[in-house]
C-alpha cells in the first residue's frame, strides 16, 4: 500500500501560492523600501492638521473626554482613516515631525495597497500576471498621486480604498454569495466614511444587481439577488455608522448635516459654509472657497469653472501612455457593448469594465450638471485614477489580444514597459516635487509659460528647497519676508535649523521669497524651477528701519479697547495689536477682523447678506516681532463700525486661539440704552422691548447681559394692516421677515445689551420678535401691538 504524502506546512503552502507572483511582490518590496528612503523628503501640507484635529476630537468624544468635536467646522468629514492614524500617534506617543512622518507612511501604505489590489483585480479579470504587473506599476507610478500619497490624507487614501472596493465588487459578482456582498458592503461603508462619493460604487453595484434580478431564471435566484443587495446596503450602512462616531447620536440628521451644515458656527467663515447639499458628496469637503483659479491663462471663479476643467487638468497631468491605454480600453468596451448590447450587460468582465467607466463618467457629469465648486486642479477628483487604471488594463488587454503573434505581442509589452519606465524616470528627475508634474500635452519648454496658464504648486511645498539653500549659504540668524504659504515648509525643517530663521514684516527682511521670476535688478540667490517655470526664488533685500517700536510706544500711552491674548488699542483709525512677552508661536494661524457697520447699507452689495466686512491677515504681514514684543497695525474702515470681532485661528477654523467682540462707534446705542432704561418697556421678556412709534424703532435692552445671550439669531416678524404694503415676495406669508444677527444691530458693553431695529414705513398692526435656534426652536418670544 503506497504511503500517503506528508501534509505540507502552512509556510510551504503560502510560499507555493506566492511564488507565481514573485515579480509583483518584488516590485511592491521595492516601493516599500523607496517609501522609507524618501519619507523625509515630503513636507507638511496645509490640509493635514484640520483633519488630524477632527480625528483627535473624535477619539476624545468616544472616550468620554469632551464633545469638542461638535464645535469643529470639519466635524462633517468622516474619520475612517483619521481614527487609526490618531490611535497610532497616541499609542506610540509621537511628537513633532514624528507625527507627520508616521501619518505620511501609513497613508502611503494605503496607496500601495491600492496598487496590490489593482494587480489582483487585473489578474482575476484577464488571468495574465505580466499584464497585471504592468497595471499595478501604472497605478503606482502616477507622479502627482505618488507625491500626494504622502502629504494628502484625504484624497489619496480614498483612491487606494476605491481600488480595494473595486476588487471586492468583482469578487462579489463572481462568487454571488451573501457573504461576498456583505464584505463588499463593509468596504463600501468604510469608503463612504472617507468620502460620501463612495456611494457611486454602491449605486453601480446595485444597478448590476438590478440587471441580474431582471435576468434571474427562477424565484430562488431572484430571492438570492434581492438578499445579496440587502446584505450589501445593510453592511455599508452599519460599517459607515459604526466607524463614524459623529453619526452615533442622530444618524439621519448628522448625515444630512455632513451634506449641508445646518447653521453657521460663531467663528466659521461664511465662504466655507456649504450652500448646496451635493458639494460634500462630490468634493468630499464641507466648506466652499470662493476664490479665483488660473485655468488656461484666465482667472475663473472656483464656483463657476468650465465644464472641461476636470478633463483638462487630468489630461495634462497624467502620463500620456496611461491616457492612451485608458482611451483604447474605453473604446474597446464601447465597441464590445454595441456589438452585444444585451449580452454586454450580463455578469461578465465587459460589464465590470462598463462599471469602471461609469465610476469615471458619472462623478464628472454630476459636477458639471450641478455646478460644483472646484479648485486646486483635479485634487478632489483624484479618485478617478482607480477606475481609469482599470480602463487602461482593458486597453492593454485588447492590444495584447489583437496581436496574437509573438513579435507584435512582444512589441506591445515592450511599449508598455517603456511607458512605465519613462514615467518612473520622470518621477525620479522631479523628486521630491512630483506633485507639479505636467506631461508634454502642455507646452513646458517656453520659460514661465506653464505658470502663466495653470497653478503649478498650490500648496507651495516646493519652497522647502529655498530654506535649505539659505541655511547652507548663510551663517547665524536669518530674517525672511513673511510669505503666507511658507509655514508648512518651515515646519519640515529640523528644530535647530528652524530656530535660525525668523519670519518678519516684508519691509524688515534680509531675504524675500517669491513665487515668480524676480526682475534682473534684484539680487537673486537661488531659484527653484520645473520645466523652465519658477516655483520659488530667494532674493536679497535691503531692510528698512523698524517703525513698530514707535507704534508700540504710542499705543501703550493709551488705554486698551480690549485686553486678551493680544491687547488692542485704537490709534488714528487703526487697531494696534500688542503682546508682551511674545514669541513666534504666538503668531501662528491667521488674524481676522469683522467690521459690523452702524448702517448696514454702507456695505458693498456682495457683503450685505453677511452684515459685515472682513480683513484677514497673517501677523507678520502687518506687524513685527522684536525684543520679545509684538506689534501690528490693522486699518479700521472709513465708515463707522458698530462692532468689531477680532479673533485668531489656525486652518479652516478648527483651532480658535482667542476671540473678542467689542463696540467701537456705538455712541448712538449707548444713548438708546439710557433712554430706554429710564422708561417702562412695552413688553417684558428675556429682553425688554421699547417701541418708539414716532421714530419707528424697536429697541432691545438687557442687563446684566453678555455675548452668550446674543449668539442666537433674533427673529422679527411684522404683520401690516394691509397685506398689499408688503414686498411682493412676502405677501403670500402675510408678514414681513426682518430676522437679524445681533451684532449687526446691537452692542454689548459694561454688562449691558442694547440693539436698535428700524421698522418699515408702512402701517403696522402687530410685531412678533424673539430668539430661536435651529436645534432648540424658539428660546423666547413676545408680541407688540403697534
Amino acid at each position: 500500500m503506497a504511503a500517503s504524502p506528508a501534509p505540507r506546512s502552512p509556510l510551504r503552502t503560502l510560499a507555493s501560492a506566492l511564488t507565481p507572483h514573485w515579480a509583483a511582490l518584488a516590485a511592491l518590496g521595492l516601493f516599500l523600501l523607496a517609501s522609507l528612503a524618501v519619507l523625509d523628503d515630503y513636507r507638511h501640507s496645509p490640509n493635514e492638521n484640520p483633519y488630524r484635529i477632527v480625528g483627535g476630537a473624535t477619539i476624545d468624544y468616544v472616550l468620554g473626554r469632551g464633545d469638542a468635536l461638535f464645535g469643529l467646522p470639519h466635524r462633517f468629514n468622516g474619520v475612517a482613516l483619521e481614527l487609526p492614524l490618531e490611535f497610532v500617534e497616541r499609542t506610540l506617543r509621537l511628537e513633532g515631525f514624528e507625527v507627520s512622518a508616521a501619518r505620511h507612511l501609513l497613508t502611503h501604505f494605503l496607496f500601495l495597497s491600492g496598487g496590490l489590489f489593482a494587480y489582483l483585480l487585473t489578474q482575476r479579470l484577464f488571468g495574465n500576471r505580466a499584464l497585471a504587473l504592468i497595471v499595478m506599476l501604472l497605478f503606482l507610478l502616477h507622479p502627482r498621486l505618488y507625491a500626494h500619497s504622502f502629504i494628502n490624507n484625504k484624497d489619496l487614501p480614498f483612491v487606494g480604498m476605491l481600488m480595494i472596493a473595486l476588487f471586492l465588487a468583482h469578487r462579489a459578482f463572481k462568487k454571488d454569495t451573501l457573504a461576498a456582498f456583505a464584505f463588499l458592503g463593509a468596504g463600501a461603508g468604510a469608503m463612504m466614511n472617507m468620502r460620501l462619493m463612495g456611494a457611486v460604487l454602491l449605486l453601480a453595484v446595485l444597478a448590476g444587481r438590478g440587471i441580474d434580478l431582471l435576468w434571474a431564471r427562477d424565484g430562488s435566484e431572484r430571492k438570492r439577488v434581492l438578499l445579496s443587495a440587502c446584505a450589501l446596503v445593510l453592511a455599508a450602512a452599519l460599517t459607515m455608522y459604526g466607524s463614524w462616531p459623529y453619526l452615533w447620536d442622530n444618524p439621519g440628521g448628522r448625515l444630512w448635516e455632513s451634506l449641508r451644515p445646518a447653521e453657521l458656527e460663531p467663528f466659521e467663515q461664511e465662504s466655507w459654509t456649504i450652500e448646496r447639499p451635493w458639494e460634500s458628496l462630490i468634493r468630499g469637503e464641507s466648506y466652499l472657497i470662493d476664490s479665483t483659479e488660473l485655468f488656461r491663462g484666465e482667472s475663473v471663479s472656483s464656483r463657476n469653472v468650465p465644464a472641461d476643467y476636470i478633463p483638462t487638468w487630468l489630461s495634462i497631468t497624467t502620463p500620456p501612455f496611461a491616457l492612451l491605454l485608458g482611451a483604447i480600453g474605453a473604446g474597446a468596451l464601447l465597441l464590445r457593448w454595441r456589438a452585444r448590447p444585451v449580452g454586454g450587460l450580463r455578469n461578465t468582465s465587459a460589464r465590470f469594465g462598463l462599471l469602471a467607466a461609469g465610476c469615471v463618467a458619472a462623478p464628472w457629469a454630476a459636477s458639471v450638471l450641478l455646478g460644483t465648486t472646484l479648485f486646486q486642479g483635479w485634487r478632489h477628483f483624484y479618485f478617478l485614477w482607480a477606475p481609469l487604471t482599470l480602463l487602461a488594463a482593458f486597453g492593454l488587454h485588447w492590444l495584447i489580444s489583437a496581436f496574437r503573434q509573438g513579435r507584435p505581442r512582444a512589441l506591445v509589452y515592450s511599449a508598455a514597459t517603456v511607458g512605465v519606465v519613462t514615467t518612473a524616470i520622470s518621477m525620479a528627475l522631479l523628486h521630491p516635487i512630483q506633485h507639479v508634474y505636467f506631461n508634454f500635452f502642455e507646452d513646458r519648454v517656453a520659460p514661465d509659460r506653464l505658470s502663466g496658464r495653470f497653478a503649478l504648486d498650490y500648496w507651495n511645498l516646493s519652497l522647502f528647497g529655498l530654506y535649505e539653500e539659505i541655511l547652507r549659504e548663510e551663517a547665524g540668524p536669518i530674517s525672511v519676508q513673511f510669505h503666507g504659504a511658507v509655514g508648512g515648509s518651515l515646519r519640515a525643517l529640523p528644530d535647530s535649523s528652524r530656530q535660525r530663521i525668523s519670519l518678519v514684516n516684508p519691509a524688515l527682511a534680509d531675504f524675500s521669497v517669491s513665487t515668480s521670476r524676480p526682475g534682473s535688478d534684484r539680487e537673486t540667490l537661488y531659484v527653484r524651477e520645473v520645466y523652465n517655470n519658477v516655483l520659488g526664488a530667494l532674493v536679497k533685500e535691503q531692510p528698512q528701519p523698524n517703525p513698530f517700536p514707535a507704534v508700540l510706544e504710542a499705543a501703550l500711552a493709551l488705554e486698551p479697547i480690549v485686553r486678551s491674548d493680544f491687547d488692542l488699542y485704537a490709534l488714528d483709525r487703526m487697531l494696534v495689536y500688542v503682546k508682551e512677552p511674545c514669541e513666534t508661536g504666538d503668531l501662528r494661524g491667521s488674524f481676522h477682523l469683522r467690521f459690523y457697520p452702524v448702517d448696514p447699507d454702507d456695505l458693498p452689495d456682495d457683503r450685505r447678506r453677511f452684515g459685515y466686512s472682513e480683513l484677514r491677515f497673517r501677523f507678520l504681514e502687518r506687524g513685527a516681532l522684536f525684543d520679545g514684543k509684538c506689534a501690528a497695525l490693522a486699518p479700521l474702515p472709513d465708515r463707522a463700525a458698530l462692532n468689531v470681532h477680532a479673533y485668531q485661528f489656525y486652518g479652516y477654523g478648527d483651532e480658535l486661539y482667542w476671540s473678542e467682540v467689542f463696540p467701537l462707534d456705538a455712541a448712538g446705542h449707548y444713548a438708546a440704552y439710557e433712554a430706554a432704561a429710564g422708561n417702562e418697556p412695552d413688553a417684558r421678556a428675556t429682553f425688554d422691548l421699547h417701541l418708539d412709534r414716532q421714530a419707528r424703532t424697536l429697541t432691545y435692552v438687557k442687563a446684566p447681559c453678555a455675548l452668550p445671550d446674543v449668539e442666537r439669531r433674533f427673529f422679527l416678524h411684522i404683520a401690516p394692516e394691509r397685506v398689499e404694503d408688503l414686498p411682493e415676495e412676502r405677501r403670500a406669508s402675510g408678514f414681513d421677515n426682518l430676522d437679524f444677527a445681533y451684532l449687526t444691530r446691537g452692542v454689548v458693553f459694561d454688562g449691558k445689551c442694547a440693539a436698535v431695529m428700524p421698522l418699515p414705513g408702512y402701517e403696522i398692526e402687530l410685531l412678533r420678535t424673539g430668539q430661536r435656534s435651529r436645534g432648540e426652536g424658539e428660546i423666547w418670544g413676545a408680541e407688540l401691538r403697534f
